[in-house]
Order: structure tokens, then sequence, then C-alpha cells
């Protein structure tokens, strides 16, 4: 398994107080042993942020970074994707790029657990935003997570 790792972080200068974005950025190998991987660093740079999230927030964050990822994985066909993690006092943003120009579209979610179905829509519910930038070498896919807490479900 391959993976860069650079975790540009700052020092809050006082508790509570974010004082410069922390970015986290990963290069992946784009196959499915990658996505749980992704989801533990995820999480140790959620750790890491002041203020902390909320465990709400925290779940929402690594949840849309496994669906991502995952998608990436499934329905590229690349052999590498990114993601990269931004945090500030508003929000976590989550970007995920891989080399299909393809974009997600909502499918009918397979009930008997075979096929699948179930990420787009999750992603887009638990999203204050949701972005796909397509581009001659591929996509990108962003998701903006309040640390507000999630929207309401209903959304």
């Amino acid at each position: 398994m391959r993976y860069e790792v650079s975790f540009i972080m700052s020092t809050a200068e006082a508790p509570r107080t974010v004082t410069a974005s922390p970015v986290l950025e990963l290069e992946l190998d784009c196959y499915s042993e990658v996505v749980g991987p992704a989801r533990h660093i995820a999480a140790t740079f959620l750790e890491r942020l002041e203020p902390s999230l909320e465990k709400d927030t925290r779940d929402a964050v690594i949840l849309v970074v496994s669906e991502l990822v995952t998608n990436a994985v499934r329905h590229a066909g690349g052999k590498l994707c990114t993601l990269r993690l931004t945090a500030d006092p508003e929000s976590v943003v989550i970007t995920v790029g891989d080399s299909s120009p393809v974009l997600p579209r909502p499918r009918t979610p397979d009930v008997t657990g075979e096929g699948g179905g179930f990420g787009w829509s999750m992603v887009c519910r638990l999203a204050a935003a949701v972005e796909v930038h397509s581009k001659a070498a591929g996509k990108t896919v962003t998701a903006v997570i309040s640390r507000q807490g999630a929207p309401d479900s209903a959304r």
C-alpha cells in the first residue's frame, strides 16, 4: 500500500482558536484496501483540531471521507486518487480527486446489500455543500461539513 501524507498543521496561539487552516493531503493507490487507512488518517487529523469537533460532526466527516474514497476506488478506474482535508472555524472541507471525468450520480439503493447506491445520497445529505469539478484529467468532489453540526437529515 502506498500513500503519502503531509500534515500541514498550525499551532493554536490560544485554546479554542484556529490561527490558520490545518490541511491534510494524501495521494492514495486506488484500491479497496486503502479506504480503511484513509478513514483512520482522517480521524487522526480530526483529533488534532482546535477547537475539537463534536462527535456527530467528526462521524459525518469520516463517513463522507469513506464514501468519497470508496466511490473513487469503485468507479474511477484509475491507479491513484487524492484526499485533501482542510479545516477552519466554520467547517471541514473534504476533497477527493480521481482520474475519471464521469460525474457522480444518484442511484437507486440496492437493499440486498450487493450493489450499493447509498453513498452519494448520504454525502449530499450530510454536507452543507457539495461541488463536483470535471477536468480533462478527471474530477474532484468537494463536500463541506459544518462544524456547527451536520445539516438536518430532512434536507
